[in-house]
């Protein structure tokens, strides 16, 4: 793939056109953004092509304030005449919205003054034959891991993409940056008699170097999959439960969920008032760090513009602060902490141990794999999902269950996290490694 973004002083001269059409247009205040990116996805299915997508995408939205009315349009046609109208279209949908006295710009002193090179943008020139060979190379690694019980696949991929924006706003703020993120992915299907198991594997980063080889992502995606065969249903029982490190993630974004503006202002979280107070087991420690070059979220303005700063989220399981965006802040008479648009790299901090060691910490209980379904209730905090997985016993991997469901309440999860794997999977944006929880209900079906 060979693409060439368009000029961000391009993009960051529209962005100054479409403040002026709203100016002209009598908006108190506006921000836009402005971005274009390209793609390139292919995947093979048993050795051969099954499907090639190639995307070129273009756009901007704008939202305009008059006063405490607020209106947003987008487009993707990028002429003067169409910014033009995109602009009068967001003006006229202003007129028809209701007075909000917390909507508007996020405070022009909270505006990130230095634009950091955090080492996004790492195009990876790749040509569809190249790719095509790459997820041959997957799939036959996962085929290698056992040719005879290995029998079929769902695919394996390999897909490229490169992207550009600039954000600006009456404040005066103007900024933008390319970023770019590369996968390649596997997911393989075996039997034994009756028995039919998937799993997968996969790797992702903004720079080629930093990934794992396809071979090794096949490769993991046999394995992986062969292993789950003869899974057995288990009978009801209270034990440890060990997330393997890319669910344990999911953990995480559970809690972030909760003390995320939205939620908080709606009071529709289980975490309701829980700044300053302990919500978690003294063993948890969750830093935020928005400029890490190269990461995932790393980013060194949110959406809004304002200037994200490294912090600790977590303490010893006292939560230091929550994730708002201007909006989410003055409906909870708060600042904006500079989330607008999500986190930005939140890391765990491990307990110094193994996955190993966390298997004979466990002793006896289930190690979990995949779950199924969304099962959380954010309100109140109930947990409960389809699961697969492993059957622990005196620490060692004894056989692997399925047709299981887990539950508990959040709360009380991350209150009995009783260690953090050094196995950090950091291919995610909420970097850690497999977090053990000390108990929680395993039931049949």
């Amino acid at each position: 793939m060979t693409n060439s973004l368009m000029d961000l002083d391009t993009l960051k001269q529209i962005s100054q056109d479409v403040l002026k059409h709203a100016r002209r247009a009598g908006a108190t205040s506006a921000e836009t953004e402005v971005s274009f990116g390209t793609g390139q996805n292919v995947s093979v299915r048993m050795g051969e092509p099954e499907n090639i997508e190639y995307n070129r995408d273009k756009g901007v939205s704008v939202t305009v304030y008059f006063d405490h009315q607020k209106g947003y349009a987008s487009s993707s046609d990028l002429s003067p005449q169409a910014l033009k109208e995109t602009v009068e279209a967001a003006c006229n949908i202003a007129k028809y919205t209701a007075k909000d006295e917390f909507c508007g710009l996020a405070d022009a002193n909270l505006m990130a003054t230095e634009i950091l090179d955090l080492d996004l943008h790492h195009p990876w020139n790749i040509s569809v034959d190249e790719a095509i060979a790459i997820a041959r190379q997957c799939e036959a690694a996962a085929f290698a891991v056992d040719k005879k019980r290995i029998t079929n696949s769902e695919g394996a991929g390999v897909s490229s993409s490169e992207s550009i924006f600039a954000y600006a706003n009456t404040h005066g703020f103007v900024g933008g940056y390319p970023s770019s993120r590369h996968s390649i992915s596997c997911s393989v299907i075996a039997e034994e008699g009756e028995n039919m198991q998937r799993d997968y594997w996969y790797t992702t980063a903004r720079h080629l170097p930093d990934m794992e080889s396809a071979e090794h992502v096949g490769k993991l995606a046999g394995e992986r999959t062969v292993r789950r065969l003869g899974a057995i249903a288990i009978t009801t029982c209270q034990v440890p439960v060990l997330f393997e490190a890319p669910l344990a993630s999911g953990l995480i974004s559970s809690l972030v969920g909760a003390i995320s503006g939205g939620s908080l202002y709606r009071k529709s979280s289980f975490l309701l008032d829980s700044l300053g107070k302990q919500i978690a087991s003294p063993l948890l420690n969750i830093e935020e760090l928005p400029h890490l070059k190269k990461g995932i979220a790393s980013s060194p303005f949110d959406n809004e513009g304002v200037a994200t700063k490294s912090r600790s989220l977590v303490e010893n399981g006292v939560l230091q602060g929550y994730m708002l965006s201007s909006y989410s802040a003055r409906k909870l008479g708060m600042q904006t902490t500079g989330n607008a648009g999500g986190s930005h790299n939140l890391i765990v901090q491990h307990t110094n141990h193994s996955f190993s060691e966390l298997l004979k910490l466990m002793g006896t209980g289930l190690l979990v794999t995949e779950v199924l379904g969304h099962g959380l209730n954010m309100v109140t905090g109930d947990y409960s999902r389809g699961a697969a997985g492993f059957w622990v016993e005196n620490g060692l991997i004894a056989y692997p269950v399925e047709e299981i469901t887990i539950a508990g309440n959040m709360k009380d999860m991350l209150r009995q996290i009783i260690a953090i794997g050094s196995d950090i999977n950091k291919q995610s944006s909420k970097q850690t490694g497999s977090i053990l929880i000390e108990n929680m209900t395993v039931a049949a079906g």
